[in-house]
C-alpha cells in the first residue's frame, strides 16, 4: 500500500474546502474540544469534499463516528488505543494509523497491525506541550529500519526546507501542521509542500 508523501492535519473541514482543490490527496481531520452533532457533521463534510477531490481522508480519535460515517482511515493516539474498539474498527473495514514516540509504543502499535506508523515529534514542535524531546533523523532511521515496509510518517516540526533529509532518512510520509495553519500565505504553503514531495 503506497500512501501520499505530503500528509497536512487540520482542525476544521474548512481548511480543506482551501487546500484540497490544490491538490492535497492524504488529509487528517483532527478535532478535539466538539459535541457529537457538530463533529459528525464535520466529519460528512470533510468526506463528501476529500471524495469530489479524490483525496484519502483520516480521522483522528473519533473512531465510532468514523465507522458510522464509511470512513476509510482512523488514526489512534497511544491514549485512544486504550480505550478504541480496535475490532470493530478492523471489521468495518477502516485502516488504521497509530502514533508512536518510544519503543515500548512501537512495539504497541505493530502488535495491532497498523496501516502505518508515525513517528514525532521529529523536530521541536510548537502544536501541542510533550514528554518527548525532539526524536531526530536517527530515530527516523531507526524507526524505518523496524517497520520494514510498513509505512512510516514523520510528523512535528516539520517545514518545506527539511523535506529532502527527513525522507533520506527513511520517513514515507510528511506529516504538516503549523507550517501551513500559521503561514501567512497557507495556499502558497500547501503548493510549495506538493512540489517537495512529488
Amino acid at each position: 500500500m503506497s500512501l501520499h508523501r505530503f500528509y497536512p492535519i487540520f482542525d476544521n473541514a474548512g481548511w480543506l474546502h482551501r487546500t484540497l482543490p490544490l491538490g492535497v490527496k492524504l488529509v487528517q481531520l483532527r478535532i478535539k474540544d466538539m459535541d457529537v452533532a457538530d463533529l459528525w457533521n464535520a466529519i460528512t463534510q470533510a468526506k463528501s469534499l476529500c471524495r469530489a477531490h479524490s483525496a484519502s481522508l483520516v480521522i483522528n480519535d473519533h473512531w465510532q463516528i468514523a465507522i458510522d460515517a464509511g470512513c476509510e482511515w482512523v488514526h489512534l493516539g497511544q491514549e485512544d488505543l486504550d480505550t478504541a474498539d480496535l475490532p470493530a474498527i478492523r471489521r468495518a473495514g477502516l485502516r488504521l494509523g497509530i502514533s508512536t514516540h518510544d519503543h515500548a509504543e512501537l512495539d504497541r502499535a505493530l502488535s495491532m497491525s497498523p496501516d502505518y506508523v508515525a513517528l514525532g515529534p521529529v523536530y521541536p514542535t510548537i502544536l501541542k506541550k510533550m514528554k518527548w524531546h525532539q526524536q531526530g533523523l536517527e530515530r527516523v532511521t531507526e524507526w524505518k529500519r523496524a517497520i520494514g515496509d510498513l509505512p512510516l510518517v514523520a510528523i512535528g516540526g516539520m517545514r518545506v526546507e527539511r523535506t529532502a533529509d527527513v525522507f533520506a532518512a527513511g520517513a514515507d510520509v510528511v506529516s504538516v501542521v503549523t507550517d501551513i495553519t500559521l503561514s501567512d500565505d497557507p495556499e502558497t504553503r500547501v503548493r510549495a509542500w506538493i512540489e517537495a514531495t512529488r
